[in-house]
Parts: C-alpha cells; sequence; structure tokens
C-alpha cells in the first residue's frame, strides 16, 4: 500500500472524520479467541486508506494516524509517509476542531458539523471509538465483540466491519490489525464509502 500527502482541505477532513468516526493478512486457522477487553484510554498507531464517490466522482486518499483516546477527548495526527504532519483533529464533549497545515483552524460544535461545514454532507462520527478495538453495537442494538471466529458485522446505524487480520492470532485476546469499514450509502452526496485501516502492532 501507498501512502501520499492530502492536496485538498475537503479530502483531509474527509478523511480525518472517517478516523473519530473509526495491508493484507495471510489467512490463518480461526480460533474461539475473544478481543481484548474495550479501553477508555488508549494510544494507537497504523494507517488508513479512504474511498467515496462524490458528485460522480471517485475520490481517494492515503495516511498514516496517531490516535489518543481519553474518556472525554480524542486527539487524532494525521500524517504524510515522510512523517509531516498534515492535520491534527480533536474532538470532546464541547467541540471538534481541526488544524490543517497552513489553514486557519476550524471549530464546530461537533464532528459532524465541521464535516458540514468543509464538505457539505455529514459523516457519521464515534464509531470508531469502538472499532478499532473490534467493539461495536451491531444492527440489533446488542454489543458485538469481534474474534478471528466472529469477525464481520453490520452496525445499527448502516456500517459493514470486517476483520481481517489480527495481531498474534494464537492469543488468548488478539487484537485487531486490519479494518475494512463500508458505508454503500450515506443517504446525500456520497455514494460510496470505504476505508481500510491498519494497526501497528501494541506496544509489549
Amino acid at each position: 500500500m501507498t501512502f501520499t500527502l492530502f492536496r485538498r482541505a475537503a479530502p483531509v477532513l474527509a478523511f480525518a472524520a472517517a478516523l473519530t468516526v473509526l495491508a493484507g493478512c495471510a489467512s490463518v486457522p480461526r480460533s474461539a479467541a475473544t478481543v481484548a477487553a474495550y479501553q477508555d484510554a488508549i494510544e494507537l498507531n497504523g494507517r488508513i486508506a479512504i474511498s467515496f464517490i462524490r458528485d460522480g466522482k471517485k475520490e481517494a486518499m492515503n495516511g498514516n494516524f496517531n490516535w489518543q483516546q481519553t474518556p472525554s477527548r480524542t486527539d487524532v495526527s494525521l500524517n504524510s509517509p515522510t512523517g509531516q504532519t498534515v492535520a491534527r483533529i480533536s474532538v470532546t464533549d464541547q467541540a471538534a476542531t481541526l488544524q490543517q497545515s497552513g489553514q486557519p483552524l476550524r471549530t464546530a460544535p461537533d464532528l459532524d458539523s465541521l464535516t458540514r461545514q468543509a464538505l457539505g454532507w455529514t459523516l457519521p462520527v464515534g464509531g470508531l471509538r469502538d472499532w478499532l478495538q473490534g467493539h461495536a453495537t451491531d444492527a440489533d442494538g446488542k454489543r458485538f465483540t469481534a474474534s478471528p471466529a466472529n469477525d464481520s458485522v453490520v452496525t445499527r446505524d448502516g456500517w459493514k466491519i470486517d476483520y481481517l487480520g489480527w495481531h498474534d492470532e494464537a492469543a488468548a485476546v488478539p487484537k485487531p490489525r486490519r479494518i475494512d469499514v463500508t458505508r454503500l450509502t450515506l443517504g446525500q452526496q456520497v455514494d460510496e464509502l470505504s476505508f481500510r485501516i491498519v494497526l501497528d502492532a501494541p506496544a509489549s
């Protein structure tokens, strides 16, 4: 997978929003292990590739990210392959802010409002606080916990999540490595949206 620098404000914000909502892997035998328990405070690093169709045109972008989460705040840094910080986004219960290199600070009451300001459509957010750790709320409103033997779910708000790779799959509590997320329609200007996340190995 090749990761490239973002070129326009709208794609960068779409990329950032996808991270806060939210490398192929060899086939290995399935196990009955469950994913690690959810953590309110966590730091993760990885890569993401996002693609979507808007106004009949397919757009795509790739990059690296650092995700820092506490019970009341999420901070995400988006970086180029050379390590240059392209954007920083912070989300709290009170506000969402986006700081892009060479751009004025954007602030809104929440990330949905921020995406509407910049893109004209709303990308559902918040889910990735769960999804990155292998948890979700399924279409029936029940709590879903991923494992190598139970690796796919459709969420209550219409996202399909596939856990296609794991760190140390043979461990008692393997952690997600690759996550593919797809939304076939958002009912607005985006006809198709999907993104692939590859998480670095957790610190030992």
